[in-house]
């Protein structure tokens, strides 16, 4: 870290110092040493290093010729400012659950983009969560690693400040596996130039950018399209288990019985079966990354709610977080009522839907869902909402609660899962928000202190502040690429 006490001019000979270390890094090294296609996607851009200006200035870009673009960004962005001047970044965004969909149509589209769309933009794949959250994603984590991805590679939310490059009219952004940002990624709207997803769409129609929405089970099923379409020459076999993975994992084994898979979906699976026949078999590669879902061993209980969530908001703060355990299980945890209604206060929300889903032999899934509030009215018209919802119809039955503010069901529509879920809770906000709030709903919240809300929270901004890295640190992180031969 740099010592504050500097001045600028010393602090930007240090910058030029360590700048000049990188230059002796063989970069190309990294790149030819394997031919893994993450690593060509970054290849061929330049590093742009922002350093201070002289006295009075306004700042420069040192250009570093054969760096990675990504970590240009990665470590400078902070740094940047409305009026300064350097490359655009094509950021491809999946959603904040991140789960394996979503990481690998990001992955895969920026490839796809960066090897058919050249120019002056440095296209880079985002992953929608803290770097820290990665972990709670065993199931990505275990493919990453079969594939021979290193986690070093990725780059995360919180290393990154989207709005200093909107602020800076250097933003582009594509949406991928979601179709509107939420609201506290509303300033990030004039960015967004395309959009690729498979759930319902919400986005209003736009001359300035194209969108394809297809309610396929898989959005790696329409990446895969894309490709196939329009340069299959850049797939390998790497890329192709990645999005093979992911559509394979959304359509779960492929089985009809589960409700997910398309004929769409089914082809392009086909197409890259025959492609590569070396993948893995289908049923083992959906087997082990199910088990890797599935394995919540040592995870408390905010950590099995972040592991798959996606909010929403309104008058209302909700939660929907998935559970890979049965709701018994899940309802016996000790202290469960004072851990939700912590994890409420620390992160914001009114109120907590939990759905739970285990499968059969024959790979058909079982539901269950849960609503926690303090609030009783909250939890009680969220309940009948739910109860009385047609579109799709849940069939809950009631299951008995332990607990006095959870209400708790067995879902008999096991179709209907978080995808078709949400929509209905949208729904509900707008019903609720169009009636205001009933007075004893009012009276208990308010007794409820506000607190912050973290990164994946919608309605909340994401901590703008990155973290502090040395160049030390920078260095080090280039030098295990550059030596890395056995990812």
């Amino acid at each position: 870290m740099l010592n504050p006490a500097l001045t600028q001019a010393q602090m930007t000979c240090s910058l030029r110092a360590d700048v000049t270390r990188l230059w002796t890094l063989n970069i190309s090294a990294f790149r030819d040493s394997s031919p893994r296609w993450f690593q060509r996607i970054f290849g061929g851009f330049r590093l742009y290093q922002m350093l201070p200006g002289d006295s009075g200035g306004a700042g420069f870009y040192q250009v570093v010729p054969g760096c990675i673009s990504m970590l240009g960004a990665l470590f400078f962005v902070p740094q940047l400012s409305s009026d300064q001047v350097g490359p655009g970044f094509h950021v491809v965004l999946g959603n904040e659950a991140c789960d394996i969909d979503s990481m690998v149509s990001a992955l895969a589209y920026a490839y796809f983009l960066s090897k058919t769309a050249p120019g002056e933009m440095l296209v880079l794949p985002l992953l929608n969560i803290r770097q820290s959250e990665l972990r709670l994603r065993s199931d990505s984590v275990f493919l990453l690693r079969q594939a021979a991805l290193s986690l070093d590679l990725l780059v995360f939310r919180d290393q990154l400040d989207l709005r200093a490059l909107q602020r800076a009219g250097r933003l582009r952004l594509t949406l991928v596996d979601h179709n509107v940002l939420p609201s506290s990624d509303s300033d990030l709207e004039e960015a967004v130039a395309e959009v690729i997803d498979h759930h319902h769409l919400e986005r209003e129609p736009s001359p300035t950018c194209p969108v394809t929405a297809e309610t396929v089970g898989s959005c790696a099923t329409l990446v895969t399209e894309r490709i196939i379409q329009r340069a299959p020459e850049i797939l390998d076999l790497q890329l192709a288990h990645l999005l093979y993975a992911a559509i394979v994992v959304d359509c779960v084994d492929m089985s009809p019985a589960a409700g997910k898979v398309t004929p769409k979906d089914s082809q392009y699976a086909a197409a890259l079966e025959n492609l590569f026949p070396a993948l893995p078999p289908r049923g083992a590669l959906f087997q082990e990354l199910h088990r890797a879902k599935l394995d919540v061993s040592g995870l408390n209980t905010e950590e099995m709610l972040l592991k798959d969530m996606k909010a929403v908001s309104g008058s209302l703060n909700l939660s929907v977080s998935v559970l890979y355990i049965s709701l018994q299980e899940f309802l016996q945890r000790e202290d469960l009522e004072a851990e939700l209604s912590g994890f409420c206060q620390k992160y914001g929300y009114d109120l907590l839907l939990l759905m739970t889903i285990f499968f059969t032999e024959s790979k058909e899934p079982i539901r269950e869902l849960a609503v926690f509030s303090h609030s009783t009215t909250c939890r009680e018209q969220v309940s009948q909402y739910l109860e009385q919802a047609q579109s799709p119809a849940l069939n809950l039955s009631p299951l008995s609660s332990p607990h006095s503010h959870i209400s708790a069901y067995h879902q008999g529509n096991s179709l209907a899962s978080r995808k078709k879920l949400l929509p209905i809770m949208k729904d509900f906000l707008t019903t609720w928000d169009g009636y205001g709030f009933p007075g004893d709903r009012k009276d208990e919240l308010s007794q409820v202190p506000p607190t912050p809300m973290n990164s994946l929270v919608e309605g909340s901004p994401l901590d703008n502040g990155l973290p502090r890295i040395t160049s030390q640190a920078l260095e080090e992180k280039f030098s295990q690429m550059v030596n890395r031969t056995d990812l």
